[in-house]
C-alpha cells in the first residue's frame, strides 16, 4: 500500500443557484515513503487545489464532489476537523509560495513557530525553544537563537523562506507538500532553497510533493512528474523518462519553452494559445485547441490516462525531438 493514494478526485465550484464547474477532473497520484513527485502545469492547471484538496483545505463554496485521499490507508476526506488537524501541519507538511503570507507579520519567529510545535506536541516553551533552534540550524539559518526574536519584516526573503521550511519540518512530518516554494524569490536564492528542501528530504526521508510550472527545477528534485493541464492529469511517469521522450504534445511544448533549449539571441518558444478556463472547457480534451495534432475525435472525446499519458496522438520519440 503507498503511503498517499488520491483515487478519482473532483473538486467543484457552484456556477449559478444549479450548475457546477469541476477545477478537478478525476485526479489519481501515488506516493511511495521518502518518494519525490513534481506536479507541473501552467497556472490555472489545478495544481495548488490538488494540495488543498489532499490537506481538505478547499474553502466554501468549493467543495470535494468525489474520490478519496488515503493516506496510510485511511481517508483524510472522512475525518473530523479534529481528526484533520492531527495530520495537517503534524504528519503533512506544507510550504506556500511566499513566506509573508505564511508568517504572522506581529508575531517573532520563536513565538510562531514554539506555538505551531506545542499545537501537536505535548513539550514544555523551554524544551520546544531548543527544537526550534535546532530546526533553525537544521535550515542553515545563521544566529539562530538571536532569529527566535525577530519579526518577519526584519529578515530576507530567502530566510523567511527557511523559517518556513524549518517550521513545516517540526513536528518531522512523513510527507511535505510545497507549493511554488521559490516564486517570491531571485534566481540565486531559489537555487539554494530547492537545495535544501532536496538534502533536507534525503536526510529525513520525508516524501515531497513539488509544484510548479519550471520543469527544470522538477528535472533536477522529482523522480516522478505528473503534468496537469484544466484539472486533468495528462501525462505521468519517471522524471528522466518524461525529459528525455515526453510524450503528450503539451509536455513536449513545456519543455521547448524551457529558456535553455532557445539559442542566444534566439525568441523562447510559447505554446500557442492559452489554458481555457474551468468556465469554458471546449469538448474532448481541453488543449486540443492549442495542439498541432488535434484530429476530430480529439475535439469530441476526453481521452483516458493510458500507459502514463492522456492523448490519443502520444508522440513518438523524433516527434518529441523536433
Amino acid at each position: 500500500m503507498a503511503m498517499l493514494e488520491v483515487q478519482d478526485l473532483h473538486v467543484a465550484f457552484p456556477r449559478g443557484k444549479r450548475d457546477e464547474v469541476e477545477a478537478l477532473r478525476g485526479v489519481n497520484l501515488h506516493l511511495e515513503k521518502g518518494e519525490r513527485l513534481g506536479v507541473v502545469g501552467e497556472s490555472g492547471a489545478g495544481k495548488s487545489m490538488l494540495a488543498f484538496a489532499i490537506l481538505n483545505l478547499i474553502a466554501d463554496p468549493g467543495r470535494v464532489s468525489g474520490g478519496r485521499v488515503m493516506f496510510h490507508g485511511e481517508n483524510l476526506l472522512d475525518l473530523s476537523e479534529r481528526g484533520i488537524r492531527g495530520i495537517r501541519g503534524n504528519r503533512i507538511s506544507m510550504i506556500f509560495q511566499d513566506p509573508m503570507v505564511t508568517l504572522n507579520p506581529v508575531l517573532t519567529i520563536g513565538t510562531q513557530m514554539i506555538e505551531t510545535l506545542k499545537a501537536h506536541r505535548k513539550i514544555s516553551d523551554a524544551e520546544a525553544r531548543k527544537l526550534c533552534i535546532e530546526r533553525l540550524k537544521q535550515v542553515a539559518i545563521p544566529s539562530a537563537e538571536s532569529r527566535m526574536d525577530a519579526y518577519p519584516h526584519e529578515l530576507s526573503g530567502g530566510l523567511r523562506q527557511r523559517v518556513v521550511i524549518a517550521i513545516a519540518l517540526l513536528t518531522d512530518p512523513e510527507l511535505i507538500i510545497a507549493d511554488e516554494p521559490t516564486t517570491a524569490l531571485d534566481v540565486t536564492i531559489q537555487a539554494e532553497i530547492m537545495a535544501l528542501i532536496l538534502k533536507l528530504c534525503r536526510e529525513n526521508d520525508v516524501a515531497l510533493i513539488l509544484i510548479t510550472h519550471d520543469l527544470g527545477v522538477v528535472a533536477e528534485v522529482t523522480e516522478r512528474i505528473m503534468i496537469m493541464y484544466a484539472g486533468l492529469c495528462v501525462e505521468e511517469g519517471r522524471t528522466q523518462d518524461i525529459i528525455n521522450a515526453p510524450r503528450h504534445p503539451y509536455t513536449a511544448g513545456l519543455l521547448k519553452a524551457l529558456p535553455q533549449k532557445a539559442g542566444r539571441g534566439q525568441r523562447l518558444y510559447q505554446i500557442p494559445g492559452s489554458m481555457p478556463p474551468i468556465t469554458a472547457l471546449p469538448p474532448g480534451c481541453a488543449y486540443n485547441p492549442r495542439c498541432e495534432f488535434a484530429a476530430d475525435r480529439c475535439r469530441a472525446t476526453i481521452p483516458p490516462l493510458a500507459g502514463g499519458v492522456a492523448c490519443f496522438h502520444p508522440l513518438q520519440e523524433e516527434e518529441a525531438a523536433s
